[in-house]
């Protein structure tokens, strides 16, 4: 047996819940699941549909980007995992899909507002929009640069990755990370939910103010604050 053999299965369980979430269409999206200690990480295999994946068709692949192990070509998004996992020592799970809400938000080149409490359940900031990627940069390593176009974002905004597990990348999609690629998961599913609910708001009242300081902090903190009282 493959000593990736764990992070195969993870990344398999993971890729196979996005499907059931809704988060996908035929092969549009990936997770991968990184094993820091071994200093690799399990992707799915490019355009491979769901139905027919299984935990030895992942892809094992270096923080460099070279395939370790595995027979088939690692998805096409495999340098942007690797240059976030390099650059984000504290990252397990990586996910990217094209889901319908949050790539809408994307198109637009809009970060979605903190509208509810939903919304600050699970992060007291706007979820933020990356711009949209230069033509020199587009030239070069795509996959690649969509790594530093993201981590450029998050620098020049002055975000900490670890408390904004995800982000829009400009007129393409959306892509979460956490300490695990089921936490990864969880992240994309509460970013479309999030997404979703922005979009009606604003269809509602397409003046809808942000939500306000005191509920942002109430609702954050007593999930994750130190006195937190959410959950058993």
């Amino acid at each position: 047996m493959s000593k990736y053999q764990h992070i195969k299965q993870t990344a398999y369980e993971a890729n196979m819940q996005l499907p059931k979430l809704g988060l996908v269409l035929f092969t549009f999206g990936n997770v991968s699941a990184a094993d820091r200690e071994l200093g690799v990480f399990a992707i799915k295999p490019s355009g491979v549909p769901y139905d027919e994946l299984t935990p030895e068709k992942m892809v094992i692949v270096d923080f460099n980007g070279k395939t370790i192990e595995g027979d088939l070509r690692p998805s096409s998004d495999t340098l942007t995992h690797a240059v976030l996992y390099k650059s984000w020592e504290h990252i397990n799970g990586i996910v990217h899909t094209h889901s319908t809400y949050a790539t809408a938000w994307a198109q637009s080149q809009r970060c979605i507002p903190i509208f509810g409490t939903t919304h600050a359940d699970h992060l007291t900031a706007d979820i933020p929009c990356a711009p949209p990627m230069d033509d020199r940069m587009i030239e070069g390593d795509y996959e690649y640069q969509t790594g530093f176009q993201i981590m450029d974002c998050f620098k020049e905004q002055g975000i900490d990755y670890r408390e904004v597990e995800m982000v829009l990348v400009g007129n393409h999609a959306p892509f979460t990370w956490g300490k695990t690629a089921e936490k990864a998961v969880y992240n994309s599913a509460v970013l479309e939910a999030v997404a979703q609910m922005a979009y009606l708001t604003e269809q509602i009242n397409n003046s809808a103010p942000r939500l306000k300081d005191s509920l942002i902090k109430k609702h954050y903190e007593r999930k994750h604050g130190p006195n937190s009282y959410y959950g058993q």
